[in-house]
């Protein structure tokens, strides 16, 4: 046996030398023929009522899923932008047979999993629940029962998220993105605010439901364990009696046309970095044969981390962590987006090098081993979306409701594969525009925006997209100081004898992050001493102290000493007469001018202390208290900004007119936090001991 082993292995060493002599491992095998795709065995019916309902069977595995879509085009949202959202909340918030919490306990109890958005609903669970599952749905869309005290709670879910977004770059590009792109007129152009939310009625969220939630322009897919004999059977069980209706289809104002580059911004005070998309709409429409095409053309360009985008600004100049774009298609109207995130000293190089990589996809071809690796990829994401039942269902409804041909998705690989170096370049030509596309920046407006006007003129924007005037400054009058601006301050606050006068605080503030949940932050102070808590649902989750020169702080179990620089910070935040004597901290004010914060005049003064920190504080020109702070501080993920504003100033009893702000909005980073003064003691004596 040991002989036959070696003269076998012997024969393995031979063929291999011989390969070697012949396969030059320089040249990169061709690809294989692409497979086509078998999603399954696929039937179609309608139902009397207009219902379509698609069967595609999957034995493989003991699961059914239920996609159901509207093909509408609802009227615009107007002044209640966001109720589409509260739509599809109230959908799955209970009927009038079960109440929210009782069809939550009905879905847990067959392990199902049933979401709603304001034209789609989506259910999947075991194939033996599949009869529970069915009927579930069919209560949410026969036996809706929206109700006021459900849809006050998600108004106010909306509020907050709205609060913590209005900071947030990302959150702010994308608002101003759809305001620019498509304009107040179009569905896609609408932009959700506080005052819009507000407005949101029950009747106005009903009648959507009733007019658009018809089975005649729905489309109803099964994947799964399942036959179409039984879903027929479960059609005409659940859904016979969903009535069909006239269902209106609203007519939108398309985007104008862009014939040149122009530059949109909306201003974040103190931003260490931008954000930029350069975008425009386009129109390529989802049955249109350019579309795996674009979509090769768009890797290229930007679709990853081997895209030109991601190559020139990360890797060749160090400017982002990534830079991508994406070309979408649409029946009413698609787009190109070019992103990217970067310092602001760069901004402007990272916008131009987009626009140079833009034009460079126009004239330079991708080769060979590009476009391959690209199509290679997808090839594996394509595969990898087949595992998601709701993809397939979506497969089944895109073939009817885009005209696609019935086997797009069939031969989608072939037709993949088939993508060669000149339909990239012709795709590139064809819908990239570097010379006419919106370049929309969030940033800081006083590091960013001037640099920005080698593209074009920049127009300003709010953060929910509104156009505002340019927040420039103006010249304080002549002969003014920031002394003059602090001393104005003081007077404000209350005047010295007030401020001398005070021996201790202790002052708290509260928010809610989401409905029944509430923070609260404490301060205690004496002049030495300096104690701060965070506290929600009766836990400590931060808390620090200073006293006597020393200070430690806590969070999430762990506690370390203050450093020099934050010992000195405390020091000063523990004095109740700071704003008297701010040379004594090294506090160094400088009047740079005036500028509008929310339509009231300011004076801005820069400020730096000793340890060279910087930052701006605005002060109210009409009654002189401070209504603004901005500083950026260190963090371990880098330097954040932190925005206060200070708002509905009042006097405290017994302290000789002091006055301190019974509101504050805080944006620190991506956070925005909106609290209200719950308690304020002053001079009421606080000893050493609640420092220890």
């Amino acid at each position: 046996m040991k002989k036959y082993l070696i003269a076998i292995a012997g024969c393995s060493i031979l063929a291999t030398t011989a390969q070697a002599q012949t396969l030059d491992r320089s040249i990169r095998p061709k690809p294989g023929p692409a497979p086509k795709i078998e999603l399954g065995k696929t039937e179609t019916f309608t139902l009397p009522n207009g219902l379509r309902v698609f069967v595609v069977e999957n034995h493989k595995v003991p699961l059914v899923s239920v996609s159901l879509q509207l093909d509408i085009r609802p009227e615009l949202q107007g002044n209640m932008a966001g109720y589409h959202d509260i739509v599809g909340e109230l959908i799955t918030s209970g009927t009038k047979t079960r109440s929210k919490d009782q069809m939550d306990l009905a879905i847990d109890n067959i392990g199902a999993t049933i979401r709603a958005d304001e034209e789609s609903m989506f259910g999947t669970c075991l194939v033996r629940n599949e009869d529970k599952l069915v009927e579930l749905m069919s209560d949410m869309i026969l036996h809706p029962d929206f109700r006021q005290s459900e849809l006050d709670k998600l108004k106010k879910q909306s509020l907050s998220g709205l609060a913590t977004q209005k900071n947030d770059p990302d959150a702010m590009l994308e608002n101003l993105t759809q305001a620019v792109n498509y304009g107040a007129r179009h569905a896609y152009g609408e932009v959700a605010t506080d005052k819009t939310i507000e407005a949101i009625t029950l009747k106005r969220c009903n009648d959507y439901f009733n007019t658009y939630w018809r089975p005649n322009v729905a489309y109803l897919a099964f994947v799964g364990d399942v036959t179409p004999a039984t879903v027929k059977q479960l059609m005409q069980k659940y859904f016979s009696g969903w009535k069909k209706a006239n269902v209106p289809v609203a007519a939108y104002s398309l985007p104008k046309p862009i014939t040149a580059t122009q530059v949109s911004f909306a201003n974040r005070d103190a931003a260490v970095q931008s954000v930029f998309n350069v975008t425009y709409p386009l129109e390529l429409l989802p049955n249109s044969p350019d579309v795996i095409k674009a979509r090769v053309a768009n890797a290229v360009l930007g679709g990853g981390s081997q895209g030109r985008l991601f190559l020139n600004l990360r890797e060749k100049h160090g400017w982002t962590y990534g830079s991508y774009s994406s070309i979408h298609q649409d029946e009413l109207v698609g787009n190109f987006t070019a992103y990217a995130k970067c310092r602001n000293i760069v901004t402007d190089s990272a916008i131009a090098q987009t626009l140079a990589e833009m034009k460079r996809i126009r004239t330079e071809p991708a080769t060979e081993t590009d476009v391959q690796n690209i199509i290679n990829n997808m090839t594996g994401q394509f595969a990898i979306s087949l595992e998601n039942p709701q993809t397939v269902a979506q497969f089944a409804i895109n073939i009817q409701r885009y005209h696609l041909p019935k086997d797009y998705y069939t031969n989608y690989l072939q037709n993949l594969a088939a993508v060669s170096v000149s339909d990239v370049q012709e795709m590139a030509q064809k819908y990239i525009r570097p010379e006419a596309a919106n370049i929309i920046v969030v940033g800081n407006a006083d590091q960013v925006a001037k640099s920005l006007e080698n593209f074009g003129k920049v127009s300003f924007f709010d953060n929910y997209g509104h156009p505002v005037a340019a927040n420039e400054k103006q010249a304080a009058p002549a002969g003014l100081t920031a002394d003059a601006v602090i001393k104005k301050y003081i007077a404000a606050l209350g005047g010295e004898a007030a401020i001398n006068g005070l021996k201790d605080m202790k002052i708290e503030y509260s928010f809610e992050p989401q409905p029944g949940v509430t923070v609260v932050m404490s301060e205690w102070k004496n002049g030495k001493s300096l104690k701060r808590t965070v506290t929600a649902m009766g836990q400590t989750f931060q808390k620090s102290v200073y006293h006597d020169g020393k200070g430690t702080q806590e969070a999430r179990g762990q506690s370390k000493e203050m450093d020099a620089a934050e010992l000195a910070e405390s020091a000063q935040e523990a004095d109740l007469q700071d704003v008297l004597h701010p040379e004594k901290y090294g506090i160094k004010h400088t009047l740079a001018g005036m500028e509008k914060v929310d339509a009231e005049d300011a004076y801005v003064l820069n400020t730096e202390d000793a340890s060279g920190e910087k930052g701006k504080e605005y002060y109210s020109v009409a009654t002189g208290l401070l209504i603004k702070s901005v500083q950026v501080k260190e963090s371990p993920q880098g330097a954040v900004s932190i925005s206060t504003e200070y708002k509905d100033y009042r006097e405290v009893p017994g302290t000789g007119g002091y006055k301190v702000p019974y509101e504050l909005k805080q944006q620190a980073g991506p956070q925005n936090i909106d609290s209200k003064l719950t308690s304020v003691e002053i001079n009421k004596g606080i000893p050493d001991s609640e420092f220890k």
